[in-house]
């Protein structure tokens, strides 16, 4: 039976693990670590995660921190029919493991850095922006060249390693002004996911998680703000 705790926030990384415990249809708690406050660094949640980010889980005594390593966990423990993830040992695990690590290490980070210099950083920097937008973009390219072989990611079902991605790629218009529609394949693959009553249900966590269009209006200032900054570039 599980007894899985998850702390996390209305963000991306967050989402990811909401939405595969909902998938599953696990029961769970939720205890909302609200970033604004900075109560992901204080002491009795760096505790459960020492790195002092969301999401992490208690299932039971056991935590699990990094959002790529909690979906490998779950998947290994609670989805023994294989309805978001594929069995280890056949070829579609290692392909659902190979795209899993492409948004640890390559979307995550590459759109991570795009948010923040575009929207939250202190100071101005076209450089950066510049950067990161266009290694985004890039990446998506990576994503759509798959799907136009692949109806999903890993294979011929909805995995984790979709999920993973999702919840970047769903972001994108609201944060960065990204047109989705410049990569058709990756565009109908979004669309197929955003009709899913897990990711539906998942995406509303924590409880009061704020809508689309409170979102969007948020990003909206964070960009205004970053614009009306002089540019700190120095080369």
């Amino acid at each position: 039976m599980a007894d899985i705790t998850l702390y996390t926030f209305g963000t991306p990384n967050g989402f990811k693990i909401s939405i595969m415990l909902e998938e599953l249809g696990l029961p769970y708690k939720v205890v909302e670590i609200n970033l604004i406050k900075k109560e992901q660094k204080e002491d009795w949640y760096l505790k459960i995660n020492p790195n002092g980010v969301i999401p992490a889980i208690l299932d039971g005594n056991q935590r699990v921190f990094e959002s790529g390593a909690i979906m490998l966990y779950l998947a290994e423990k609670y989805d023994a029919e294989r309805k978001i993830s594929y069995a280890p040992g056949t070829p579609e695990y290692t392909e659902q493991l190979s795209w899993l690590m492409f948004q640890v290490g390559g979307l995550g980070p590459s759109q991570g850095q795009a948010h923040h210099f575009r929207i939250f950083a202190d100071a101005r920097s076209e450089y950066a922006i510049e950067r990161y937008y266009n290694e985004t973009k890039r990446l998506y390219s990576v994503l759509d060249s798959r799907l136009k072989e692949s109806p999903y990611l890993a294979g011929d079902k909805y995995t984790i390693a979709d999920v993973m991605h999702f919840v970047c790629v769903n972001a994108a218009p609201a944060a960065l002004e990204i047109d989705i529609s410049e990569w058709p394949a990756l565009k109908g693959w979004m669309e197929r996911i955003k009709q899913r009553e897990g990711v539906k249900k998942g995406l509303c966590v924590p409880k009061g998680a704020a809508g689309a269009g409170v979102v969007a209006e948020f990003m909206k200032k964070g960009r205004a703000r970053i614009d009306a900054m002089t540019n700190t570039d120095r080369y």
